[in-house]
């Protein structure tokens, strides 16, 4: 089956609804989905303080864009963290997905991990 704008929408708001439980099951209790905002999107999922998760759910993987898209939504939340969090084919588990950082994101989560 081919998937059409409607298809489309109901898979992304599933993915972002299982993100959200992952995220609140892991002791983010304020996790939740965020209103589309434009131009001026802050992200999908809100909730984890500092950090602008952007959700994607699409049939090709590309990291750079869904890199892109966080990183610009993390600059109209000012947030210092963004992370396109990616479902992985064949699994609908949040924690089996894909989360993409920068580099530079990545180094500073390990310094303020204390690596």
């Amino acid at each position: 089956m081919s998937r059409n704008r409607a298809s489309a929408k109901a898979a992304g708001r599933n993915w972002e609804s299982a993100i959200v439980t992952a995220l609140i099951a892991a002791g983010w209790p304020h996790a939740e989905r965020r209103r589309l905002a434009g131009s001026k999107d802050r992200g999908d999922v809100a909730g984890v303080p500092g950090v602008v998760i952007e959700a994607k759910n699409t049939k090709a993987i590309n990291l750079a864009a869904a890199l892109d898209e966080a990183t610009r939504e993390a600059s109209n939340d000012n947030a210092p963290i963004a992370a396109a969090w990616i479902k992985r084919r064949g699994k609908a588990n949040a924690a089996d997905g894909y989360a993409v950082l920068s580099g530079a994101t990545f180094m500073q989560l390990l310094k303020e991990a204390g690596y």
